[in-house]
């Protein structure tokens, strides 16, 4: 017998696996069809779950953002002055093409905020800065806008003029006052990598106030705690609430020091209340480009008066 060529031994070997050279009836052994049928089923279950999930993650979280509203009490504020609206905002990551920057500043525009603060990571490459640039100066003419450096903006794109001619106030080891409704607000802040400044930045802050305090990564541990009670609001980002969380569980993952412990929203620590907001877009590099259970976060922080005894 001539030897078969290699397609013919495939198929003998699959004929002789499967039992089905024609004309040689298949044994059939009733019910044990149906394992195969459910195993296939369910198979085809978790590849077509796993795929509508992975859909959502690129196609519809990244361009879905929620406005989280929370509210604080300062002390600082005089009986019956009116709240002070903050509208946070971090990590926008701009990449050339817009995702949601060009929605951005008619989102925050409704929350009709008294001051816009970020807290930095603000492009993925040099092709994105006048997508970014553009959204800050939008920004900027809706309100006094604040920004700090994040560890993206210091360690990719130091020497790079993020801010200059947007309008936007950026910070970086020094504190500055903007009056809202009769009282005088303080804004202070330091970039990644300088650290060493948020000391000379708290003691521009007289205290008479209420304060704010910008600095990208959600270390608490990086304000003095005798300085502490000198700010109303430390206000963070970098953690993207993991980008990709899980229910139940929260984020998978948030680069910082702290693990899962200030992964998103508002942390009570000590005296110091501190946000830690999920940012607006996509960790560059080679990171995944999908947000799961990660939604973009506008964050609206209402800054009250004490309630009268």
């Amino acid at each position: 017998m001539a030897p078969l060529p290699h397609g013919g031994l495939l198929v003998s070997v699959a004929g002789a696996r499967f039992g089905r050279f024609p004309g040689r009836p298949r044994a059939v052994t009733p019910g044990v069809g149906r394992p195969r049928a459910w195993r296939r089923r369910a198979s085809f279950g978790i590849l077509a779950t796993g795929a509508l999930c992975v859909a959502y993650g690129y196609f519809v979280e990244p361009y879905w953002p929620e406005v989280t509203h929370v509210r604080i009490v300062s002390s600082r504020l005089g009986p019956g002055a009116r709240p002070i609206r903050v509208v946070l905002l971090s990590d926008l990551h701009s990449d050339p093409k817009p995702r949601l920057e060009d929605r951005l500043p008619a989102l925050v525009m409704a929350q009709r905020p008294d001051l816009v603060v970020y807290t930095g990571d603000s492009i993925n490459s040099l092709d994105a800065l006048p997508v970014f640039r553009r959204c800050m100066t939008r920004l900027a003419a809706i309100a006094p806008t604040f920004a700090v450096r994040g560890n993206w903006d210091s360690w990719y794109w130091g020497d790079v003029d993020l801010f200059g001619g947007t309008g936007v106030r950026e910070l970086d080891g020094h504190a500055e006052r903007v009056d809202v409704g009769g009282a005088s607000v303080w804004i202070g802040g330091v970039a990644v990598g300088h650290e060493q400044l948020v000391q000379r930045a708290l003691e521009e802050i007289p205290g008479g106030g209420p304060a704010l305090f910008l600095y990208h990564y959600p270390y608490p541990d990086v304000l003095p705690e005798g300085a502490r009670g000198k700010v109303d609001l430390y206000c963070t980002g970098h953690t993207h609430g993991g980008q990709v969380a899980l229910p139940l569980y929260g984020a998978i993952i948030t680069l910082t020091k702290y693990g899962k412990r200030y992964e998103a929203g508002l942390y009570r620590v000590g005296a110091l209340w501190m946000y830690v907001n999920r940012g607006i877009g996509l960790e560059g590099g080679r990171a995944p480009r999908v947000r799961f259970f990660a939604r973009p976060e506008i964050t609206v922080v209402e800054i009250e008066p004490e309630a009268r005894s």
